[in-house]
């Protein structure tokens, strides 16, 4: 990958979100969708973001909101934050 290409991975990147969302101008999604069939990195990262955004919709809506009690207590304990917890009863 040439020094110029390695640039135009930066600079598309940072709009990226806005891509995958269906948010941006049409010429920038041309450029974007330009730069990516010659980029195999550039590929992987949206790939990685799509399957990435579809995995937490789909895991949002079978599960309540919120991190697990057990998950919680594991992590305050890990940081030692525990006098955080609340108390039990």
């Amino acid at each position: 990958m040439s020094k110029h290409e390695h640039k135009d991975c930066h600079h598309l990147l940072s709009s990226l979100s806005d891509y995958v969302d269906g948010a941006l101008e049409e010429q920038l999604c041309q450029e974007i969708e330009r730069h990516v069939s010659g980029c195999e990195d550039c590929r992987i990262v949206i790939d990685t973001l799509e399957k990435t955004i579809y995995l937490y919709h789909t895991s949002a809506a079978s599960e309540p909101p919120g991190v697990p009690e057990d998950v919680k207590e594991r992590l305050f304990k890990r940081l030692d934050l525990e006098d955080f917890l609340p108390k039990a009863s």
